[in-house]
């Protein structure tokens, strides 16, 4: 497989994203950040409090197939600087949130402006990278999304909240931050723009009617490779939530003190950027998709087991670590790229694709949590729920095992899928 040059104007609009996406993490991660003194001064109940936090997950449930849909007829350009806009104006409000209702609807709108960002990375990294390269261009901007939810709970409370008085003042702050950048953004992607040599995008027959609307979602939904890839965003999504979630709680309940589980459970969200920046790369080096998606899958429930099995401090972070590589951060940037490669999606559905397999996979991720808890209610212990999560690793194996290889992928080498 021959690499074909790649342009430093792409390399720079590509990082530029990346900032952005790092943008849009961290100011969602923000009210998780304070949630203890925003249920204090807002006088949440913890249903509320649940509502609100989850309500950006929430948002791409519905939006997301409509999102991914606009997404491929406007381009990626222009999504990101919309979704930036709406992302930092929604967080501004939620400073100055008076109670429930005014916190629940700038998160949710937060959300709308997520999908643009979630969604326009796909598709720009479709537009201005060849597809071979996709694993790896796809693992840049997943690496800056991980150090925004990282970021901000190292900071927000103990270290630029008490500069700025509070948490209000952070999030007006923050609005603001985001919203200045998506009008940089916005200048120099336009500079930039059509010095890049595109390798896909746009199509001229995407207009915004309904017939052509409705033919890319029956390309999509009846497409068997990228539903096969859904089937692993949804148990990636639901083991990361669900794990992601209750982990302090699980480790603690194994005897882990307090302060130990918060600093496993920072190291949890970090050590997935090593999957982030490897799974992709050997992927693309190796030009194959399969195989990384078994290895992740089987992985992940080889962690699992370890959680329930294994009683030491090392035996555990040795499960975590397995899980974080391989399924939160190896499988991360690989359910994003894949679609650019398949047969008869590719860079000009992108964004609907991807669409899809988050309006399924935030299923999972918010049936992750929610399972994790109800089991641990009837039955007293973590053990179902973590074997639960297991048997979800087992399954992305087997859709891994399923698929066959995209056709982006140079497939001279490759092992033959089921019933070849």
């Amino acid at each position: 497989m021959a690499d074909r040059p790649i342009s430093i104007e792409s390399t720079v609009l590509l990082g530029l994203a990346t900032v952005g996406y790092f943008l849009f993490m961290f100011a969602w991660f923000s009210l998780a950040a304070y949630l203890v003194p925003v249920i204090a001064d807002l006088g949440f109940t913890n249903t509320q409090a649940g509502l609100v936090t989850g309500a950006v997950q929430l948002s791409y449930i519905p939006l997301s197939l409509v999102s991914g849909l606009a997404i491929d007829r406007l381009g990626s350009r222009t999504a990101l600087g919309l979704g930036l806009v709406i992302i930092g104006i929604a967080h501004l409000f939620r400073g100055l949130s008076t109670g429930f209702q005014t916190m629940l609807i700038p998160t949710f709108l937060l959300g709308v402006g997520g999908t643009a960002v979630t969604f326009g990375l796909p598709k720009l990294v479709a537009e201005l990278f060849p597809p071979e390269r996709s694993g790896s261009m796809s693992s840049v901007y997943i690496v800056g999304a991980t150090l925004g939810s990282a970021t901000v709970f190292a900071t927000a409370r103990p270290l630029i909240g008490p500069l700025v008085g509070g948490w209000r003042p952070f999030f007006q702050y923050t609005g603001l931050l985001v919203i200045g950048f998506a009008v940089a953004w916005t200048v120099l992607a336009r500079l930039l723009w059509d010095r890049v040599d595109q390798h896909g995008g746009q199509s001229s027959d995407q207009t915004f009617s309904l017939a052509s609307a409705r033919s890319d979602l029956r390309q999509v939904l009846t497409h068997t490779g990228l539903l096969l890839v859904v089937v692993v965003g949804t148990m990636r999504l639901f083991i990361s939530h669900g794990l992601s979630n209750w982990l302090p709680a699980i480790l603690e309940a194994r005897g882990v003190t307090p302060a130990l589980a918060a600093s496993v459970t920072s190291g949890f969200i970090l050590i997935r950027i090593l999957g982030v920046v490897s799974i992709p790369a050997l992927s693309d080096r190796f030009s194959t998709r399969r195989l990384p998606i078994m290895v992740c899958g089987l992985a992940g429930a080889l962690g699992m087991l370890g959680l329930v099995g294994l009683d030491t401090v090392w035996g555990l972070a040795v499960s975590l670590v397995l899980v974080g590589i391989f399924v939160i951060g190896g499988l991360s940037p690989l359910i994003r790229s894949i679609p650019i490669e398949l047969s008869g999606i590719g860079p000009r559905l992108t964004a609907v694709a991807t669409g899809l397999i988050f309006t399924v996979g935030e299923v999972g991720g918010f049936m992750g949590p929610f399972l994790i808890g109800a089991l641990r209610d009837l039955t007293g212990s973590f053990t179902p729920a973590l074997l639960t999560l297991g048997t979800a690793g087992l399954v992305t194996a087997l859709a891994g095992y399923l698929m066959e290889e995209p056709a982006g992928v140079d497939q001279g080498d490759r092992a033959p899928g089921p019933g070849e």
